[in-house]
């Protein structure tokens, strides 16, 4: 399993090589800079800051400079935010994004779960259809349009939380952005969820069990939840990357202080190498989320072999 993993990681450098190619010359070649701003800036000023990010040099050259420092751990410094480097922005909005993230995948997990289990035990009976029609809703209703529509009703209209900005430590004010992050990614584990189940369900062994007197949690518990969340697990990777890098549409309709006032201020103001750090930061963790989906998949499978 060790060699496995090394094997992955490894075989990741690649891809990380050509993302950050691929997002650095899109970048460089699209027409406007961080300097372009309203006010013209004086040719003298605007060469000394070309200078000091080096954006005088030649297209290739910036590349490979910018290559050796990010292999050094040097993200480079902001061109928008001044005194701030890309490293030290990442730091001050990662943490609120990740906990925003890991609490939405761990209710939208258990949620799902849950209502996937339920509706599998109840087939074609009106649980079934009651968790499946409310599942759809997530799936069916982008964020920012659920987003708006939740701050309305519960918000404003009900005034029962509030409906944007943050204060450290308020968990009302967490209530809504997680809730709109999880439920997309609680209706696709439950839809997932209720397939594999019923699937297992229908299986020899599953009869067998029954026919030797085994109550049905007894088989939930031992025999059908393991194999059922196969199919699930493989999900939770990517479902948790996208949550992860899908809170920035989030944090931006509540007011939230995470990564995502900063990348969206980046990409519209042109900074480099902001919007370079943080499409690197992403890309590490989706390739870090996919790497250990591949692990906990061996353990739920045994059949599964890695050569």
């Amino acid at each position: 399993m060790f060699g496995y993993a090394m094997r992955r990681v490894l075989s990741a450098v690649p891809i990380a090589l050509l993302a950050v190619t691929a997002c650095f010359f899109i970048l460089r070649l699209a027409p406007g800079g961080p300097f372009d701003t309203g006010r013209q800036l004086p040719p003298d000023t605007m060469a000394n800051l070309r200078a000091h990010y080096n954006l005088d040099e030649p297209l290739i050259s910036q590349y490979f400079i910018y290559v050796t420092r990010l292999l050094q751990g040097d993200l480079g410094p902001s061109m928008v935010f001044d005194d701030f480097s890309v490293s030290e922005i990442l730091a001050i909005g990662l943490p609120f994004t990740m906990m925003l993230g890991l609490s939405a995948f761990v209710v939208a997990t258990i949620v799902g779960l849950v209502a996937g289990a339920l509706a599998a035990i109840n087939q074609n009976h009106w649980p079934d259809y009651a968790l499946v029609a409310l599942v759809m809703v997530g799936l069916v209703i982008p964020n920012f349009l659920m987003g708006s529509l939740l701050q309305l009703l519960f918000g404003v209209y009900l005034d029962w939380v509030p409906a944007g900005g943050y204060v450290a430590g308020s968990i009302p004010h967490l209530i809504l952005p997680i809730t709109v992050l999880a439920l997309p990614h609680a209706g696709r584990i439950a839809r997932l969820t209720r397939g594999s189940m019923i699937e297992v369900l229908g299986t020899n062994y599953i009869r067998t069990a029954r026919s030797k007197g085994i109550g049905d949690r007894l088989i939930l518990a031992r025999h059908a939840l393991k194999p059922a969340l196969i199919p699930v697990v493989s999900y939770l990777g990517p479902g948790l990357s996208y949550l992860l890098t899908g809170s920035l549409v989030v944090e931006q309709i509540f007011a939230l202080p995470g990564i995502g006032k900063y990348f969206i201020s980046a990409a519209l103001n042109r900074d480099y190498g902001l919007v370079l750090g943080t499409t690197i930061l992403y890309m590490v963790i989706i390739l870090v989320l996919n790497l250990l989906v591949d692990i906990v998949y061996a353990w739920l499978d045994p059949k599964v072999r890695y050569r």
